[in-house]
């Protein structure tokens, strides 16, 4: 089964998040991709990261595991603590070419936690998990969700 991680990170009170319009539908997820064969889900995060925001995290803990069903495998959604970066795309990344073609954009961005409600969001199950966890907190052991748009 395919993995990808996902990174929640916060900065003062606005979240880190990807901006999608993919021929069309626009929506919003949490930055992060495929985890490569033979590498660790934190090497993944973190890689990801760098690519899709440039962004650097301290300290991550697994807080939520998604399973998404086939095509797309298991997610991995760590919290992070954020380090430092401002959430730009590397020009080097594949998000980045993808988005010179023009109909299937990425932009990273810093979006309000307050407005978290109010946006299409992908996955609607991580959504509520979120909105959940930003009034009482992560939760100690990796939570099981059940995907959905």
């Amino acid at each position: 089964m395919k993995q990808a991680v996902r990174a929640i990170v916060t900065r003062d009170q606005d979240m880190l998040v990807m901006k999608r319009n993919k021929f069309g539908s626009e929506y919003y997820t949490l930055i992060g991709g495929a985890v490569e064969m033979g590498e660790a889900l934190e090497d993944a995060l973190r890689r990801e990261l760098k690519e899709e925001s440039g962004v650097v995290v301290g300290r991550v803990q697994l807080v939520f595991v998604e399973d998404a069903g086939e095509p797309y495998g298991e997610k991995f959604v760590y919290w992070c603590e954020y380090e430092s970066g401002e959430g730009v795309l590397s020009p080097d990344s594949e998000e980045a070419k993808i988005n010179k073609l023009g109909q299937n954009t990425y932009e990273p961005q810093w979006l309000p936690i307050s407005e978290l409600g109010n946006i299409n969001f992908v996955s609607g199950s991580l959504k509520e998990a979120l909105i959940q966890s930003f009034t009482n907190g992560y939760p100690e052991e990796p939570v099981l969700l059940a995907w959905k748009r």
